[in-house]
């Protein structure tokens, strides 16, 4: 099965996360189909929290790819922001 879901990248007490495509059965650091973005849960005032590429995941999710719940949390919140 086909998640997209988080993975963790930075140093330590600093966590950046690339939103990546991969294969459910693949360990989490492992090799990737595709990045649709990134999270920086740490972004101070200038610093770009949360970038997507919606119209990606919305390829992936339509070949059935489904997300993980931090990852859908994450595409609401943008679909949001984008929407006001």
């Amino acid at each position: 099965m086909v998640t997209i879901r988080l993975t963790r990248r930075g140093g330590k007490n600093a966590p950046f996360y690339h939103v990546v495509v991969t294969d459910s059965r693949k360990r989490q650091g492992g090799l990737v189909l595709e990045q649709v973005g990134f999270f920086n849960p740490v972004a101070r005032r200038k610093d770009q929290k949360v970038e997507l590429n919606l119209a990606r995941i919305d390829y992936w999710t339509g070949t059935g790819a489904k997300m993980s719940d931090r990852v859908r949390t994450l595409v609401t919140a943008v679909r949001k922001q984008a929407a006001a």
